[in-house]
């Protein structure tokens, strides 16, 4: 495990670069660190101005050429990652906790404070459809591998799945008794888990719940799938992460380390590094290949 220091405020976001040689961190401290994966050092730091832009997500795109950052201020950016410039940014109304591009690259998702989810297009910056649907702020988004599903996870104690083409709930799932702060789909789409009160596993596309996984003792802010399905990783205010095998459904190993709550969890394309994010102000690297 290896901790990259350089944020002065908790560490709400990481995002590795498709190409897996970088990885972006979101912070309250108004910034986003790029980070040199392989040399473990930072790049640049690119700084916000506006008084209140505390980053609170990061999300490259499917190509690499740009990273997207939700703002505190009611503002999307597209940032320029060969200029390290702002290219574009997207007027909100309502704070941004969450961003997912779909997997063409084509169209990003915002879920926030107004309650809402917007899907842009990517391409012209404008707002193609606003979905509604939750009764309180939207946490989490994530597209499904195939583009057409959407997931979200809110602070009113549901997820929901959504068609992306029309815009309709598929699905509302429900028997959380804490916010669904963190959506992933599986490889192969067929799993969907949910971050809350413990993990919850459900089947796809009927929406059905499979399985709860217990272990954390406090709640579950991020999960995240490896690129190979055979892992799931989990990360928790109870400053562990704990990585689960989806065949057993078992957890494996607990990662310790942060000494405060963790509110992000990435795997890098190859699967071989899970990069974390914490209120303890760091981002860890962690080498998860021979952990099994």
């Amino acid at each position: 495990m290896q901790t990259l220091k350089g944020h002065r405020k908790r560490v709400t976001s990481v995002s590795f670069k498709p190409d897996g040689l970088a990885l972006a961190s979101g912070s309250d401290d108004k910034t986003i660190n790029l980070w040199d994966v392989s040399k473990r050092e930072l790049l640049r730091t690119l700084q916000t101005q506006a008084p209140y832009q505390y980053v609170w997500a990061v999300a490259f795109s499917p190509d690499g050429s740009t990273l997207a950052a939700g703002n505190w201020d009611y503002t999307i950016a597209f940032w320029d990652v060969s200029s390290r410039q702002v290219s574009r940014t997207l007027r909100t109304d309502g704070y941004t906790r969450s961003l997912s591009f779909s997997p063409d690259g084509r169209t990003l998702a915002s879920g926030g404070g107004d309650n809402t989810i917007i899907l842009w297009d990517v391409s012209s910056g404008d707002a193609v459809r606003t979905l509604r649907g939750h009764d309180s702020v939207v946490l989490s988004v994530a597209f499904s591998p195939d583009g057409q599903t959407l997931a979200s996870g809110a602070e009113d104690h549901t997820a929901k799945l959504w068609e992306v083409g029309s815009g309709k709930v598929l699905k509302t799932l429900e028997g959380h008794t804490d916010w669904v702060g963190s959506v992933g789909f599986s490889p192969d789409g067929r799993r969907l888990a949910l971050g809350s009160n413990g993990i919850s596993l459900w089947d796809l596309p009927q929406g059905q719940r499979s399985r709860t996984l217990e272990g954390h003792s406090d709640r579950v802010n991020a999960v995240a799938f490896s690129p190979d399905g055979r892992t799931l990783a989990s990360g928790s205010n109870d400053n562990t992460i704990r990585l689960w095998d989806t065949t057993t459904w078992k957890a494996y190993r607990t990662l310790r380390g942060h000494t405060g709550a963790v509110n992000s969890v990435a795997f890098s394309p190859d699967g071989r590094t899970l990069a974390s994010g914490s209120d303890d102000k760091t981002v860890k690297l962690w080498d998860v290949s021979n952990l099994r």
